[in-house]
Parts: C-alpha cells; structure tokens; sequence
C-alpha cells in the first residue's frame, strides 16, 4: 500500500495552522500592492485596446493608481495599500482555512470514500482527484469569510466612497451587502480550487512520482505550485471578474451578477470576462505560487520537527533515572 499522501493525519494540526498562517503573513507583505493593481484593472470598464500608445498608458495609470496618478513615484506606490487591515485578516484567515483545511477534507474522503474513488477514476488518478475535490470543497466553504474579502476589495476600488469611516460604520453601512456575490463566489472558487489543488496534485503524483506528497523538495513544492496556479487563474478568471465587479460596489450600486454579465457583453465584449488575466498569471500568479509552496514545504517540515521535539521529550521522560 503506498503511504498516505501528505496533508493527511500524520501533520499535526499545529503545523497545518502555522504553515498555512505564516504563508498568508508573508503573501500579505509581498503581495498586497500588486493584488490591488489587479483588482482594479479587473473592475475597471475603461477600453485600452486601440488606443495610442500614450493615451493607453494614460488611461492605465489612471485606473491603477486613481487620486494619486498626477503625484510623485512615492505617493503612488502608497496608493496601493487602501485597505491593508482588512487584507490582513482576509489573507491569513483565508490561508489558514484553505492550505490548513483542505488536507482534513481529504483526509475525510481518504477515509471514507476511497474506493468509491479508486473505482470512478482508477487507482492512477484516484488519489489526485481526492485532492482537487477536497479543494473544491474547501474553495466553496470560502464565502464565509466573504464580508473580509469584499471589505478589502472596496478599499481597493472605491476607497473614495468611505472616506471618514471607521471599519464599524462600512460593516454598519453595507450590512448583509457584504455577502452579495456569495454564489458566484461560490461558482468560482469550485473549480479555481480543484485546479489548483488536483494541478498541484497531478505534477507531483504523474511528473515526479511521489507516492508521499509530504516527502516533497522545496523544488517540487514550487514546480507544483506553478501548475496549480496557473491552472487555478485560467479557469476561474471570467467568474472572478463578475465577482470582483459585485463586491466593489457600494449598496447603493449594487448590480445582480447577470445584469453585469449582460453589460459586459454588450458594452466590452467577450473578452472582458478575461480583463486581468495577463497580470494575474504573471504578477498575481506568484503570489498564489509563493504562499502555496510555503504551506507545502511548511506543513510537512513543522509537522516533522513538532513530531521530533515530542519524541525526544517522550525520551527524555523514559530514560529519566
């Protein structure tokens, strides 16, 4: 029998957390200015293409760096931190429930049905679709922490519309306003989720050939992690644009997820629903790359050294005259 994969019972809780929080705290300090460029080039409805090569840039610093795109260097690289506070609670919150729930999802279906796996898709694949579908899963249970993310977001988009309000007027303003996009968040993160887990998956189970995820180098970690996040963006990029559009709104402009849907149509295209692919892959991607391949090679080696400083007390108690 091969040995179970990693992120199974083996890994304490203790480490899944600590693996998963500290790669959501080094994510947020690395990652936070460019996670804002892409939100709002995402919500933006203004057309690039065709434009003079002057009037594009023009128009694009104006959408990234908004109130501060007349003002120095300094300035705008500071205008890309609206909402920092919020983006910290989401990030770590986020991670911790993502890299440190979805091994106990897959524990669960290790367990309980994985023969029913074996038996759909063989036992070459069943193991690496265990692991998507955990994802998938967890990716799902993600809207609760919604009201953060779209707090977050706000800030990033519309901060002007908050200015002179505490973080307990917003939540007292927008009220139950803050789940609005749940479904679609929903719609994204499902399949988002299985890609980037089952990607992850795939490349170490069919190009590596690991029977142990766990045993893992820090290379693999990382080649694995391209796989997934590229995976993972590609496919949720239409419904991420819908989502980002619904939650960067205020009450008071709130537009139905198919309503957006139908303008964007109408007044951009097909090709809107991919607005922010290109700097989400290449900007964005790492991001999702590097706190990935942390909580991977964390996890496992937290686990290991918690395992060892619990074996060598047990020692020291034994052997104790």
């Amino acid at each position: 029998m091969s040995p179970p994969p990693s992120g199974n019972s083996k890994d304490s809780g203790t480490a899944r957390i600590i693996g998963s929080g500290s790669a959501g705290i080094l994510e947020l300090l690395g990652f936070h200015p460019v996670d804002t460029v892409a939100k709002r080039l995402m919500n933006s409805q203004k057309k690039v293409s065709g434009l003079p090569f002057s009037e594009s840039m023009a128009v694009m610093n104006q959408v990234i760096f908004k109130d501060a795109a007349a003002k120095g260097t300094f300035s705008k690289y500071m205008s890309l931190f609206p909402g920092l506070g919020f983006a910290a609670g989401y990030k770590v919150m986020q991670r911790v429930y993502k890299f440190g729930g979805q091994p106990y999802v897959n524990d669960f279906l290790n367990k309980n049905y994985k023969s029913g796996f074996n038996t759909l898709f063989g036992d070459r694949h069943a193991k690496t679709m265990m692991h998507a579908t955990a994802g998938s899963i967890v990716g799902i249970g993600e809207i609760v922490l919604l009201p953060l993310d779209a707090l977050k977001i706000k800030m990033q988009t519309n901060a002007q519309q908050y200015a002179g309000l505490n973080a307990f007027q917003i939540i007292r303003k927008e009220g139950w306003g803050l789940y609005r996009g749940a479904s679609w968040t929903a719609a994204r993160n499902a399949p988002g989720s299985f890609a980037l887990f089952g990607g992850a998956a795939l490349t170490k189970e069919h190009i590596f050939k690991l029977d142990d995820y766990g045993k893992a180098t820090f290379l693999q970690n990382f080649v694995s992690s391209i796989a997934g996040a590229i995976a993972s963006i590609t496919i949720s990029a239409p419904l991420d644009v819908i989502k980002t559009r619904i939650q960067a709104t205020s009450n008071e402009q709130a537009q139905g997820g198919m309503t957006i849907v139908r303008s964007m149509l109408a007044k951009e295209g097909l090709g809107s629903f991919f607005k922010g692919l290109t700097p989400k892959i290449l900007v964005v991607g790492p991001k999702l790359v590097f706190s990935f391949t942390v909580a991977q090679q964390l996890i496992p080696t937290i686990s290991r050294m918690l395992d060892g400083d619990a074996a060598g007390v047990k020692s020291a108690i034994t052997t104790k005259p």
